[in-house]
């Protein structure tokens, strides 16, 4: 680590046991979307050889029970208003833990590929001589979605669907986001809820007033709410809603192709909804 040591940010937080006969490894692990139970049985076996466990604000609690009684526990969770760590020191983190304790399971909500940093987090303890790994999990822009009854890609509907966030990495909005909005994919955007505004923006500057947009919020978990509507009122419907992150934006004609699943709480759409035959 640079000038920051495990001791420094967790004084008396563990304990060396077995230290100099552990290897040096860290597996970033993808949690899955919400739901405890959308984990894989891989991540389970992880989680069960680890002997510290770095995990993320959206990860379930319950998920750390699979880790042994003995392992290290350590929020690491960044939220739009609030950081724990910056990257920076989860990456110091990662590597003084591993070198000191042996096995570091980085817990990351959804695909820790899918918008999670979970490449740069191996890449850099790689490059300090940690063997690395990786569990790939559900990510929410699949997830999402399907758990509104909404899939990202149909027959007749959509041949393809685009997954970006609201912002640039300097948080300036993304103006990839305009260029989605001319073609007829769907577009799943992850982050992007402080941005509907710019979001409808785009879209209805592309001449898209009345394309069905959905924002699927705490999806999977019992609290789901979903909110239908079309480029025009969305913004509106939300605020109204009071709807809150973390919340996943899915826009297109599949919108419109959902099933109605018994367990959602959903606001009405202004179109009917329909079942496209395939």
């Amino acid at each position: 680590m640079s000038n920051l040591s495990t001791t420094t940010l967790f004084p008396g937080a563990l304990v060396h046991h077995e230290a100099a006969t552990k290897s040096p490894r860290l597996t970033v692990v993808g949690a899955g979307i919400g739901d405890p139970e959308l984990i894989t049985l891989k991540a389970v076996k992880a989680l069960g050889q680890a002997d510290v466990v770095l995990y993320d604000a959206l990860v379930s609690p319950e998920l750390l029970d699979y880790a042994p009684s003995g392992a290290a526990r350590i929020y690491v969770g960044k939220r739009r208003s609030h950081k724990a760590f910056t990257q920076e020191e989860i990456n110091e983190m990662i590597v003084g833990y591993a070198k000191d304790y042996g096995h570091v399971v980085r817990l990351k909500g959804g695909d820790p590929f899918v918008f999670g940093r979970g490449f740069e987090e191996m890449q850099y303890a790689q490059s300090q001589g940690v063997v690395v790994d990786y569990v790939p999990g559900i990510s929410s822009a699949i997830a999402a979605p399907a758990a509104a009854g909404i899939p990202v890609t149909l027959r007749g509907a959509s041949r393809s669907f685009w997954v970006l966030t609201a912002t640039t990495d300097t948080g300036a909005f993304n103006p990839e986001i305009a260029v989605a909005a001319q073609t007829e994919a769907t577009l799943v955007i992850l982050m992007g809820l402080s941005k509907i505004a710019d979001i409808t923006a785009a879209f209805l500057q592309a001449g898209k007033h009345s394309l069905p947009i959905a924002i699927i919020q705490n999806a999977t978990l019992p609290e789901q709410q979903v909110i239908v509507g079309t480029m025009a009122d969305i913004a509106e419907k939300t605020q109204q809603a009071n709807t809150a992150s973390p919340a996943v934006i899915v826009a297109g004609a599949v919108v419109q192709n959902r099933l109605a699943l018994e367990h959602l709480i959903t606001q009405e759409i202004s179109a009917p909804i329909k079942t496209t035959s395939t």
